[in-house]
């Protein structure tokens, strides 16, 4: 059996004469919350939606558990353990709680013992234990998603991918417009995460949230990588220097010391 769970290993994506991933390889361990960071316009985007199935790549290798995979649709990832929640969370505000935790999986009763009906009372029944277990306290699961907090929203959609069966957990930017305390639940929910074996892909481009959270980085800039570390191999000053250019930065600030505005 593989160390790794998934696999990226010299990806390469092209969009015409641009090059939105270049040589990118990704390592991700059984049980590991990984970090990508990249500031906007590093690839993370590109790389995201080769994971999820919504791009193929066009050089390089993807595998799944030690076996090469090539996902034509978003659906075929899914089916294959690959849970990815986007900043947009794909929840819908006029629907409850239950639906949505339920959107495309609703469990089925049979009206008058032929007419097959979503059973409202076990799925309302069902999202408030799920989430309950995972530690995320909801007043009604038949309330509207639109009346909950942003924090709320993000862990409902982390626990529903959870709750269907995902292996690797992808999430896109999962503490951005969050207050604190807000981000310190979505961080300890991911930390549940983990602790119940899921690998985690945690896409962010702040260093404040990763750094307490994860277990290795790999770090982006313009669609190439400048590396894979174990935390116990950088610091958290030393990521906050790669990703801000390194000495590319320092000369520029160098070069401005002398400016008079």
């Amino acid at each position: 059996m593989s160390d790794y769970i998934l696999q990226l290993e010299d990806i390469s994506k092209f969009f015409g004469p641009v090059i939105a991933l270049g040589g990118v390889t990704l390592r991700l361990r059984r049980g590991e919350v990984h970090c990508l960071l990249g500031d906007n316009g590093a690839g993370k985007s590109t790389l995201i939606k080769i994971l999820a199935g919504v791009h193929m790549p066009d050089e390089g290798q993807y595998l799944l558990e030690g076996k090469p995979v090539r996902f034509a649709s978003p659906r075929q990832a899914l089916d294959a353990g690959i849970g990815t929640v986007y900043q947009d969370l794909a929840l819908v505000p006029l629907m409850s709680v239950a639906r949505n935790f339920f959107m495309g999986r609703e469990p089925i009763k049979q009206l008058l013992g032929f007419i097959p009906v979503m059973d409202h009372a076990l799925a309302a029944a069902t999202a408030g234990d799920k989430l309950r277990n995972m530690g995320i306290r909801i007043r009604d699961a038949n309330q509207m998603v639109g009346t909950m907090s942003g924090g709320e929203k993000q862990c409902l959609a982390i626990a529903r991918a959870i709750h269907f069966g995902a292996k690797v957990l992808i999430l896109d930017e999962p503490t951005a417009a969050l207050g604190v305390k807000q981000s310190a639940n979505v961080l300890k929910l991911i930390a549940t995460a983990r602790a119940r074996g899921i690998s985690v892909i945690f896409i962010t481009h702040n260093v404040n949230h990763a750094y307490p959270i994860a277990d290795s980085f790999t770090l982006l800039n313009r669609g190439k990588s400048l590396g894979t570390f174990p935390k116990n191999e950088i610091s958290k000053d030393e990521v906050l220097d790669m990703m801000a250019g390194g000495e590319e930065m320092h000369k520029l600030i160098a070069d401005l010391e002398g400016v008079t505005i």
